[in-house]
């Protein structure tokens, strides 16, 4: 074979893997979800401190933690993306009481929790 002919067939070849790469790649993006942060929101107040949006990776989800003081009134809640994200209800921190929800179903899907 011509050495023209071999290095345009690697060229080809070289393209079309890169582009079956960016495909997959585009495939897998409705995987990826993003959540609204807050780090730092009081009760009865707007977000503080970390307001935006973050991308989940398909290893985290959307968080949203509320931190409730003993007697059940809500002190503070802090949103965003959590790595191995768990549903947990009532965990005592002190005298007070620690819940995160989680979600993964839609773009900014904490929002509403």
């Amino acid at each position: 074979m011509d050495k023209f002919l071999l290095l345009r067939l690697s060229i080809q070849l070289c393209c079309f893997s890169e582009l079956s790469g960016s495909l997959s790649a585009r495939d897998n993006t409705d995987e990826i979800v993003q959540c609204r942060t807050c780090h730092l929101q009081f009760s009865g107040e707007k977000c503080s401190r970390g307001r935006g949006i973050c991308t989940a990776t398909t290893e985290e989800a959307c968080a949203v933690g509320t931190i409730y003081k003993n007697n059940g009134i809500l002190w503070l809640t802090f949103m965003g993306c959590l790595k191995n994200c768990a549903n947990v209800r009532n965990i005592i921190w002190s005298v007070y009481l620690v819940n995160f929800r989680c979600c993964r179903g839609y773009d900014l899907c904490n929002e509403n929790l």
